[in-house]
């Protein structure tokens, strides 16, 4: 993760170009926020101005305004997608690995930022909730009201001699991003549960069965559940599994007959479902702490 976040901060657009006709009238202004790089592009363009562009990242082309009264052309040189005319606030959305070329058309200058967004900090800030058919798919010149007031503020915060802490920045990224992949929260999918009536039903099953074997197979058929619903159903609305509470219950029967009868815990263990006394002895103390001829010995009629 360390290197990860460290490459991100030394990311720097790898775009490559072939542009005739764009003169750049003012200083490029750029800012990098979370790996995110914006450029803050001021160009002339002559009467032919027209270039291709590839970049092996995916980047935002967003238009801020034209002189000229003309329009900016986005293609798809191998004929992939039709030709699309931009107006100020339309915004290109260019997948990585796709060459797109550009034409103006009757403008005389053009404003505009370039937005690269290396895919590990996509997958980093959003992971599984990202869709990737979303970030594979080009999108030539759209208008969005959301994405356009956030672009807006980039532009600004690029342009300003004393700007915000990156936090700012980073924010307005997020808001960006999030609105044009339209992310939206991962569906907590609902826990099973029991009714309240569907658990007193198979407590009171347990309970009068527990000295029984007991399939899961039939305590999910009396609810009309199947299985795997009914066990994590179950360990939601109790807290443990069903063969958890089950011997639970033999041990708090097993408890009352050590204080009320005189039998053997050999014949306690064979007529409460175990194969032997040392079978008892062993699950007796697993769930107690003691054996159950130390319980019986130390008065442990006052817990059953």
């Amino acid at each position: 993760m360390r290197r990860q976040l460290e490459a991100e901060i030394r990311f720097l657009p790898r775009m490559q170009s072939d542009a005739h006709g764009f003169t750049v009238v003012e200083e490029l202004r750029w800012r990098r926020w979370g790996g995110v790089v914006v450029d803050a592009w001021h160009v002339e363009c002559s009467a032919d101005a027209h270039g291709t562009y590839l970049s092996p990242d995916p980047r935002l082309f967003a238009v801020l305004d034209m002189t000229g009264g003309g329009s900016f052309e986005l293609s798809d040189p191998t004929g992939g997608a039709a030709a699309r005319h931009a107006h100020p606030f339309s915004m290109a959305y260019i997948p990585a690995g796709v060459a797109v070329g550009s034409r103006a058309l009757g403008i005389r200058t053009l404003r505009h930022l370039d937005i690269h967004l290396p895919e590990p900090v996509l997958i980093r800030r959003f992971g599984k909730a990202l869709d990737p058919d979303r970030v594979r798919a080009p999108r030539l010149f759209f208008e969005d009201a959301k994405l356009a007031a956030i672009v807006a503020l980039l532009a600004g915060e690029c342009a300003a001699d004393e700007p915000y802490d990156d936090r700012y920045g980073e924010g307005l990224v997020d808001a960006l991003l999030t609105a044009l992949f339209s992310v939206r929260p991962e569906r907590q999918k609902p826990r099973p549960s029991l009714s309240r009536g569907q658990l007193a039903q198979s407590l009171d099953y347990i309970d009068a069965h527990c000295f029984e074997p007991i399939r899961l197979h039939d305590l999910a058929a009396q609810l009309g559940l199947s299985e795997t619903y009914f066990s994590h159903a179950f360990k939601a609305s109790t807290g443990i599994p069903p063969s958890r509470w089950q011997m639970e219950a033999r041990i708090r029967k097993i408890k009352a007959l050590l204080c009320s009868e005189n039998a053997t815990l050999a014949e306690i263990a064979v007529s409460t479902g175990f194969s032997d006394q040392a079978h008892l002895t062993r699950t007796f103390k697993r769930l107690v702490g003691l054996t159950p001829s130390q319980w019986r010995r130390d008065g442990g009629g006052g817990r059953v």
